[in-house]
């Protein structure tokens, strides 16, 4: 196969579609891989970022994007014309879901739309986006067949590979992360396997671009549901009058049967709020209810509003309402060490306090502006003067650089969703 050749002799090109989070990564890998790379980016702007060397994707540094550019190894277009040379293309563009909770394909629509005309003979495809079982077969490869008449497995190859990339994890990186495989077809596979190959030290192959589409849905799924266990299991430890903490830790020191999961405000980011909602979309439609993974997303759903109401009966116990009171949110952001603040729980609790009439204010180090209740937020500097005015600090997001002693020390009452104050003294409540 020409593909396998090219891969050999390191002529190969690979094209991929959406340079976002997953697909910029993956572009410096190969390209560091000595492949030539062009990468498809529907934002002007940010297209034109990238040509100039600055990187938008906080775990791929700017020297990284301006080296590999110079040297022509990323060349970066905003149409798909850019991709007839290539030998193999990766669609690594958003799959959100609407406000229905119906997966929105309409970004996987539009970049096969633009793959399909320039696609040529033994041509491997691979999409990486998150997506339901049976996506790639019922979905994509009807676009890419229909200009020519071709068919998948014979004229051109197609296969899906789902991301695991883990924002802001500088231990398991594209290149050490087991990557999964699956073809529509054994060939499909074999290709897919023999691109990633370059790149990743562990290929997993599975049987079918389906079932590789469901691996990913089980990992979120998995931990969507057993976060929803430890949030709940918060809530039960409230009300027996103990530390939820305590007992977490405890039951993590048994060596086999257990995995510590850890409570929050709720659940964010680009996969676990969405991932589970896809696969209980796909399995309605098939007349399955996955109850498992619906209550699940109750449960997390619920927390931001669990957070809300801790935080009221701290200030009712003080004969204070939350309207009029001040609240100061530490941290916005859907995880520690990132600046990605997509679906956070700390926008649903900020919301929430604001409906309630409370003067609601945030301090992100990570996160300058943020958009939520209606209206674009600015981090506030975290001085002694707003520690103290604050009639409750909550703590969502535990960054670290945060001298969580100080907080303790100048705040009033502080709220802990994180346990980021386990073991320091001060009006704390925590989960």
């Amino acid at each position: 196969m020409e593909l396998e050749k090219r891969l050999r002799d390191g002529t190969a090109r690979v094209g991929i579609v959406g340079l976002g989070y997953v697909g910029l990564p993956l572009a410096v890998e190969f390209a560091r891989a000595g492949l030539r790379v062009v990468g498809v980016e529907a934002s002007p702007a940010r297209a034109a970022l990238l040509r100039r060397g600055r990187s938008y994707v906080g775990d791929v540094p700017d020297a990284a994007v301006a080296g590999l550019v110079r040297s022509g190894r990323l060349e970066v277009a905003v149409d798909g014309r850019a991709l007839e040379d290539c030998e193999a293309i990766i669609i690594c563009v958003q799959t959100p879901l609407r406000k229905s909770k119906a997966p929105d394909l309409s970004a996987v629509v539009a970049a096969c739309k633009a793959v399909a005309p320039r696609l040529k003979r033994g041509q491997l495809v691979v999409l990486e986006s998150t997506t339901y079982p049976g996506t790639t077969d019922e979905v994509v490869r009807p676009i890419l067949e229909k200009p020519n008449g071709w068919r998948a497995g014979r004229d051109f190859f197609l296969a899906f590979s789902p991301e695991r990339v883990d924002p802001g994890n500088s231990r398991w990186t594209i290149a050490n992360t087991p990557k999964v495989v699956g073809g529509v077809d054994a060939e499909s596979t074999r290709l897919a396997r023999a691109l990633y190959g370059k790149i990743v030290e562990k290929i997993v192959v599975v049987s079918s671009a389906k079932a590789a589409e469901l691996v990913k849905l089980l990992e979120n799924s998995f931990r969507a549901v057993n976060i929803a266990l430890v949030n709940e299991m918060a809530q039960v430890c409230r009300t027996l009058g103990l530390d939820v903490w305590e007992i977490v830790d405890a039951a993590a020191t048994k060596p086999f049967g257990f995995m510590p999961f850890w409570p929050g405000p709720g659940i964010g980011g680009h996969c676990i709020p969405k991932d589970p909602q896809l696969l209980t979309w796909k399995m309605k439609k098939l007349h399955f209810e996955p109850r498992f993974i619906e209550l699940a997303t109750v449960v997390n759903g619920g927390m931001p509003a669990y957070a809300v109401s801790r935080i009221a009966g701290m200030l009712k116990k003080e004969g204070r309402a939350v309207k009029g009171s001040r609240v100061l949110l530490l941290g916005v952001a859907y995880k520690p060490g990132v600046s990605d603040y997509r679906e956070s729980p700390a926008l649903d609790v900020m919301h929430l306090l604001a409906e309630k009439g409370a003067k609601v204010e945030y301090h992100d180090a990570f996160v300058p502006t943020a958009a939520a209740a209606g209206r674009t937020w600015r981090s506030r500097a975290l001085t002694d003067k707003a520690l103290k005015d604050a009639d409750v600090v909550a703590i969502l997001t535990a960054h670290k650089g945060v001298d969580y002693a100080r907080v303790c020390r100048l705040a009033r009452r502080v709220f802990d969703a994180r346990n980021a104050t386990a073991g320091l003294a001060g009006r704390v409540e925590r989960l």
